[in-house]
Parts: structure tokens; C-alpha cells; sequence
């Protein structure tokens, strides 16, 4: 899970393409193939939290992270395969991915403070790669960033492994060696929008406000 050029140049093509200044962009299918599955999610509130880091200074203030929490079922019908990601683009075109410089002992407070609520939490990089059908089965999961941009106004979450909803476009730009467009394969993925509240100088009280989810092919 590393940001890369293509993972920002994707996010950039999501911003153009919503705005109708370019090719149609695929959109997810309303009931899906005969063979396409989606689990159900709920998810919560994004919340900060600050944790001191093995190796940091004595004195030194805790580090900023921020956290959401989903609750995955599989109603599908069929055991699943479950490979999670998960990105945070700011409005100023900062894309992280979920894990990027998280150490363990972030996740071990997160789940501390979270004990009550979740018991059995489950952090996102260390879930497994099947999940399996019925309530008994569904997992709640901590998704956790680094603190981003504070120069930004928005956040977008973009939550892929939901769903094996694949469609293949030709790439705007790129050939292949046969002067043919490269194909890039995108994913049926959950997109959740928030504005930034607070000011930036007082970080510690600023609160992510939801604004809209939908789903895209990313």
C-alpha cells in the first residue's frame, strides 16, 4: 500500500471526470453481474487521537493520527476474499495510503479506548484475506492515517475490497509497445466525503464533517 504516481493521477482523473470535463467515467452497476458480490458496511465517525511513539523525545507532544472504524458483513451468500484498501485524499491533491508510518502501538490505543464499543477489533492491514458469511462472522476494522495536510478543507476516504466489482478502461495517455492504449483496471469502491471544521491552529479540536458517500470505480 504506497502512494504512487498512478494512485494520484486516478484521484485527479475521479475530480475531472465528476466534473464532465472529460471521457464518461464508468460508473458501478446498479444490480451487478451474475457473479458480482458487495458486503455490507456501516461506518463511523473519523476521530483523532494523539500517541506518543517508541524513540520520541522525552517531552516531545504526541503524534497526530486519525481513525475510522467500519463494521464488515458478508450477506453474499458465499464465503469471500477480502483485500482491503484504503486512501486518504486531501482537497489539496494529498493522497495516503491507510497503515503509511502507523506503528502497532497506535492500533493498541485505539483499540483500548475502543474496548467497549469493540471488543474485538481488528486492525486493516492485519485482517484476513477471507471473510466468511453471517452476523457471526462480520468484523469491525480500524482504518488509521497519519495526520494530513492542514492546509486542507476537504477529505475524501476512498474504501476499496467491498466489493469484486472490476471494470477495464484504456489508459488517457499510455501505449503499450503495439501503439495500443494501456488498460487500467478499476474497482467498485466507497467513497466518503468530509469537510474540515476548526481551526488549523488549534488541530487537536478540529472534527472531520460527513458530507456524502457514494460509490465510484476507482
Amino acid at each position: 500500500m504506497k502512494t504512487s504516481a498512478f494512485s494520484i493521477m486516478i484521484a485527479v482523473l475521479i475530480c475531472v471526470f465528476s466534473s464532465s470535463l472529460c471521457w464518461a467515467y464508468p460508473e458501478p452497476t446498479v444490480a451487478g453481474g451474475i457473479n458480482d458480490w458487495n458486503m455490507d458496511v456501516e461506518f463511523g465517525k473519523p476521530q483523532q487521537i494523539s500517541v506518543k511513539l517508541p524513540g520520541d523525545a522525552k517531552g516531545a507532544p504526541g503524534r497526530r493520527f486519525w481513525y475510522v472504524i467500519l463494521s464488515v458483513k458478508n450477506d453474499t451468500g458465499s464465503d469471500v476474499d477480502y483485500y482491503p484498501s484504503c486512501d486518504l485524499m486531501t482537497d489539496t491533491f494529498k493522497v495516503t495510503p491507510a497503515g503509511k508510518d502507523v506503528m502497532g502501538v497506535v492500533f493498541e490505543k485505539i483499540k483500548l479506548v475502543q474496548k467497549s464499543r469493540f471488543p474485538f477489533l481488528e486492525r486493516f492491514e492485519l485482517v484476513a484475506n477471507r471473510i466468511l458469511q453471517g452476523e457471526d462472522n462480520a468484523k469491525d476494522i480500524v482504518v488509521i492515517w497519519p495526520d494530513f495536510d492542514d492546509k486542507a478543507k476537504n477529505v475524501d476516504l476512498f474504501i476499496g475490497g467491498l466489493s469484486n466489482e472490476t471494470v477495464a478502461i484504456e489508459h488517457p495517455t499510455k501505449k503499450d509497445k503495439d501503439g495500443k492504449a494501456v488498460k487500467v483496471y478499476l474497482q467498485k469502491t466507497l467513497q466518503l466525503k468530509y469537510t474540515i471544521g476548526g481551526d488549523k491552529k488549534f488541530r487537536s479540536e478540529s472534527k472531520l464533517k460527513y458530507r456524502s458517500k457514494r460509490w465510484i470505480m476507482r
